[in-house]
């Protein structure tokens, strides 16, 4: 299967654009962003588990990051609520479940083998520093070599200082609309840009928050 999967071009997804599908476990539904593979995937999604729902164990063969959008999300190690953004590196394992259910954003089998810290960041009681616009504050939440995850919140009326992109971007756009001069993104839009990419220089009217990761797309992946 392959969806999105030519990483040498933009790909935007805003909501509404992808249905649901059943994932193989009962009660747990996913919209898919990107996908390389079939059941076990490279693979960018946004995954619902109804309320008392759960997904059998599993081992994370390439690792796993999310974002919980809404709701709960519970495992072995702790209960994740809204706001949460969690990464389980290559080798860990955990049997997953949501009792009140909860939507997630996460990202399969994109971790590099040497980054092994396993930790979670509750981002709505954690504090924003100035970023290098006026009116952007940003909450780093992970770095490992090139690639850099965080939040970015635009007061209204910001505008970015436009750059090159080395490495990609991806964005997943959390609260309010995200803007450029190709269009508006609201709450729910994911947008991935190829390494180098320069077409779009963004900034918000209204003011919003995403999320952003950058530098995880090489040369080659373009």
């Amino acid at each position: 299967m392959r969806i999105n999967a030519d990483f040498s071009k933009p790909a935007i997804v805003r909501p509404g654009d992808v249905d649901w599908t059943a994932s193989p476990v009962e009660g747990v539904d996913r919209k898919m962003l990107d996908r390389v593979g079939e059941e076990v995937a490279r693979a960018t999604s946004i995954v619902r588990y109804a309320p008392g729902s759960h997904f059998s164990e599993h081992e994370h063969g390439g690792g796993e990051e999310f974002f919980v959008l809404d709701g709960t999300f519970s495992d072995e190690t702790g209960d994740f609520p809204a706001g949460t953004y969690v990464r389980n590196p290559i080798g860990t394992r955990h049997t997953p479940h949501s009792d009140e259910g909860c939507t997630i954003f996460v990202k399969l089998h994109q971790f590099d083998a040497e980054d092994t810290e396993q930790f979670a960041v509750q981002t709505r009681t954690a504090e924003f520093q100035p970023g290098q616009d006026e009116g952007l504050t940003v909450l780093p939440l992970h770095r490992f070599g090139a690639e850099s995850v965080a939040l970015i919140r635009y007061a209204p009326g910001t505008r970015a200082t436009p750059d090159r992109r080395w490495g990609g971007e991806e964005i997943l756009v959390l609260e309010g609309v995200l803007q450029d001069e190709r269009g508006t993104y609201p709450a729910g839009t994911w947008l991935r840009y190829p390494h180098l990419w320069e077409g779009s220089d963004h900034f918000s009217e209204k003011g919003c928050l995403f999320y952003v990761k950058t530098g995880y797309l090489t040369p080659e992946d373009s």
